[in-house]
Formats: structure tokens, sequence, C-alpha cells
């Protein structure tokens, strides 16, 4: 056991110390927080040039019907034709002509808008929406419909989602969180037992390669060695890990605080939910309603009702118990070759259980209760990706401790089947490994 202690500690410290790491740990939190802090910048900075734009109307039904924006002005210049406005365009304070044929009404095609330079989405959008917002009141009132008998029925309806604890208690939630806590969960853990499992197969096949192995094994057994590597290597990737989550957080609520203090506060919330419409549609904006907002900063305050101990901690224990699952397999793979070309045949059984267990998470992400993502969630090559979707949306206890379970089980035995591929392999040299070769070492007796 101390010699495993020893492994586990020299594999650690040397990866810690690491220029590759330490670069990492500090680029990490800082591109999550960006993600975070980012679009809420972006939202507070808006494009303050009023763009007018001439519309030159063959129609007719558009004169004066445009609708302004705090940005966006539309003149009518008369009887103007397109070509004299080309050759002034220029010189004048026009961002854009609009030409209109008389064609509008069964040609949706009809419409060019002239610019010097191409003009942005959200200015497209704008045109496109308020032309078809008049030609669907032009529609109607050729039919003898009101518009406002229509905007009168028109009824929205939003769905609060409440769960009744045992205890007979109402806690608000948010499926919407849930999804996204989820789906993030199950992917970072795919992603963590990919990187730090093909970490232990490359440090097997340089140390096998070196010859350094044989010096090692000299004063250890081959499965103290393989034991000690995986461990190690595990406890860097929980190091980085929770220091991702901390300087994360340090640096999130330093720039809320320094440059973004007011953000706390709800109006405030609403403010930047309004931005955010804003930046991405204009016209869309100008439609939306208080209860749309209020929606949304419902689901941002629904967070709060997830038990984020409990999906932390359950995060914890499958990133273990799949990265050591997955990483004694490395460790076998990584015995058996002399070099990481070798490694593409046996790296599909490996890969086949975690790319299924992506496509079954985004099955489960929606429908977290059905047969396949249950069955999924209890099979151990891909439990610990598939569970971590369901967990934030409520699974029951007897369920997750099958789950463990059977991955604690399935852990214990792929290790013993590694290790006695590993102890043969790792001082075999030169020799072309196949699946039937790998079967011989796991029958072999020592």
């Amino acid at each position: 056991m101390n010699k495993i202690k020893l492994i586990i500690s020299r594999e650690y410290l040397t990866r810690v110390k690491k220029k590759s790491f330490i670069v990492m740990t500090i680029l990490g939190p800082v591109l999550f927080a960006a993600m975070m802090i980012v679009p809420t910048w972006l939202a507070s900075i808006k494009d303050t040039d009023v763009k007018k734009i001439a519309v030159v109307d063959s129609s007719g039904i558009f004169i004066n019907k445009l609708t302004d924006t705090e940005y966006i002005k539309f003149e009518y210049p008369g009887n103007i034709s397109v070509k004299k406005l080309r050759k002034t365009f220029h010189e004048s304070d026009y961002y854009a002509v609009l030409q209109i044929f008389p064609s509008i009404t069964y040609e949706p095609s009809a419409v060019h808008l002239y610019s010097k330079k191409q003009p942005g989405f959200s200015i497209k959008s704008h045109i496109a929406s308020s032309m078809e917002k008049e030609l669907k009141n032009m529609k109607l009132r050729s039919h003898g419909i009101d518009e406002e008998v229509l905007r009168s029925i028109k009824s929205d309806v939003s769905i609060r989602t409440i769960q009744w604890t045992e205890d007979g208690e109402e806690k608000e939630s948010s499926t919407e969180i849930a999804m996204i806590v989820g789906y993030a969960s199950g992917f970072l853990i795919y992603f963590f037992i990919f990187l730090f499992g093909a970490q232990v197969m490359r440090g097997v096949i340089e140390e096998k390669t070196s010859r350094i192995v044989e010096i090692i094994v000299s004063s250890v057994r081959p499965f103290q060695l393989m034991m000690g590597k995986i461990i190690g290597i595990a406890l860097v990737g929980l190091t980085q890990f929770l220091l991702w989550i901390a300087l994360t957080f340090i640096i999130i609520t330093g720039v809320k605080t320094v440059f973004f203090p007011e953000l706390g506060t709800k109006n405030a919330q609403e403010v930047v939910v309004q931005d955010l419409f804003e930046q991405q549609n204009i016209a869309a904006a100008e439609t939306i309603q208080p209860q749309d907002i209020d929606k949304f900063t419902s689901i941002l305050n629904s967070a709060k009702s997830i038990n984020f101990g409990v999906i932390f901690g359950s995060f914890i224990f499958y990133f273990l118990g799949g990265y050591l699952l997955y990483g004694s397999l490395f460790a076998a793979i990584g015995s058996a070759v002399d070099n990481e070309t070798d490694t593409q045949q046996f790296m599909l059984p490996i890969t086949i259980p975690l790319i299924l267990g992506i496509f079954v998470m985004m099955n489960a992400v929606q429908t977290p209760d059905s047969p396949i993502a249950f069955w999924f969630s209890m099979i151990p090559l891909t439990s610990p990706i598939v569970m971590m979707v369901r967990i934030p949306f409520g699974v029951p206890d007897w369920q997750i401790a099958l789950s463990m379970g059977l991955l604690v089980i399935t852990f214990i035995g792929s290790t013993w089947l590694a290790g006695k591929i590993y102890r043969t392999g790792i001082l075999m040299y030169g020799k072309k490994v196949n699946y039937r070769e790998l079967w011989k070492w796991i029958r072999y007796k020592f």
C-alpha cells in the first residue's frame, strides 16, 4: 500500500508542477467566466448611430407605416426615383434605400434594400417584420376583420413547475435549468474521462518506450504501478476541476462587483434580458411583454431550487468512478502497444460506449424517465454520463444507489482484467498485439 501511495504522490506532484497544468488551470476559469460575463457586457453595448433609410414605395401601402425605432428612422422622399437617390447616395446621410415594388402583395421578394455596406441582421429583420405586420393588417381590413379583435383574443400560457416533496412542501423548479445543469454535467464527465484517460495511456506508453518502467517494476508490482498512476492522474483532474470552480466563481464575483454592481437587483435583471432580446432582433424586442421578461427572470430564480450539493457530490462520484473504470482500460491499452499509432485498433471498443452515452444523454435531456435513459444510466460504461443528466430532474434513491453500486463492481472487475493485461504487456516490446494475444494474457496464471 505504501508503494502505491509513493506512485500516486509521484504522478500527482509531477503533473501539477507542469507548465501545461498551470496554464490550463488559469486559462480554464478565464474562459468559463468570459462565457458568462461577455453576453452581459455585449448586452450593455448598443449601436447609438441613428440609421436613416429612404423608402421608395411604388405600391403606396407602406407610406408612413413602417415603424421607427430609437436607432432606425424611415424617411419618405416623395416621388424621387431610386436612380436619382443612387447618384447622390454617397453624399447623403442615408444609411440605405428601401425600394418596394407594386407586386409586394403577392410576391414576397419584391423588396430591394440598397446600402453602402452589408446591413446588419437586426435591420433587415426589423424591416421585414414591419412590412409583414402592415400587409397582415391590410389583408385583415380587406376581409372586414378588426386587428384589435385578433389582438384581444391572443392568449399566452406560462407554466410554472412546482414539486410536491414527501414532507408536503411546495418547491418551485425549472425544467430549463435542469436541462442545462444535466447536459453540462454529462458533457464535462465525457470530456474529463477522455482527457485524463488519454493521459494515463500516454504516460504508460512513454514509460514503456523509454524503458524506465523496467527500473520501476523492479521495486513495485505492475498492478501497483497501474493503480498508482490511475489514481494519481485522477487526483490531478479532480484538483484542476475544483480549482476551475473556485477561480471561476472568484472571477465572476469580482467582475460583477466592480463592473456590474447593479445586476443583483430584479430591475437590472429585466433590463439585461430586454437588452439581450434587442441584440437578437430589434423588431421582436418591440413586442416583448412584461410577462416574457418575468418568465425569463423566474427561470433564473428557479435555479435556487436545485440541490447543487447533491449534484456536485454525484458529479464527483461519477467523475471518479467513470474515470477509474476507463482509466484502467486506457492503461491496459497503453501497456499493450509501443506507440500511440498502434492504439487505434483498441480504442474503438472504449470510444463507442462513451459516444453512445452522449447520444443517449441528448435523449435523456428531453425524456429523463424513458426506458432507454433508465437502462443506460444503469449500464456502468454509460451511467456516468447519462445518470448525471437525469439527477437534476429527480431520480429515486434506489436507482442512484443501484447505478453507483454497478459502477463500483464494474470498476473492480475492469481493474482486475486490465491488471492481467498490464502486467504482461508493460514489459512486452516490438510485438504487434491483437485481440487474440490480449485474451492469452488475460488467461495467464502467475
